[in-house]
């Protein structure tokens, strides 16, 4: 384990990660919005096992996608359907159709 522990880390100093940004990542919210609209995007994270943000390494920094939806025009509604809402939403209709089908 420290061997591999060590490889990986010397193959993470040779080969640098080319972290996407914030705004690459509301570049993406974008055009799913333009596309279908705004009832249909979600953000989730992965900070325990990669897909950090140049500019959004943590959980400390999540307001920085706030902030760039804010910047971009997004209402508070939309920012709340994009963060939890449309999850929660979706999640109820499937937990209302496993009830149907166990039924």
């Amino acid at each position: 384990m420290e061997k591999a522990r060590a490889d990986w880390y010397a193959a993470n100093r040779q080969f640098p990660a080319n972290l996407a940004s914030v705004a690459d990542l509301v570049d993406h919210v974008d055009h799913i919005v333009k596309l279908i609209g705004v009832d249909y995007v979600g953000i989730g994270t992965d900070f325990d096992g990669g897909g950090a943000l140049s500019d959004c390494f943590d959980v400390m920094e999540l307001e920085n996608i706030t902030r760039e939806l804010f910047r971009r025009g997004y209402s508070k509604k939309d920012i709340k359907k994009i963060w939890s809402g449309n999850f929660l939403r979706v999640f109820g209709q499937v937990e209302r159709f496993k009830g149907l089908a166990a039924s």
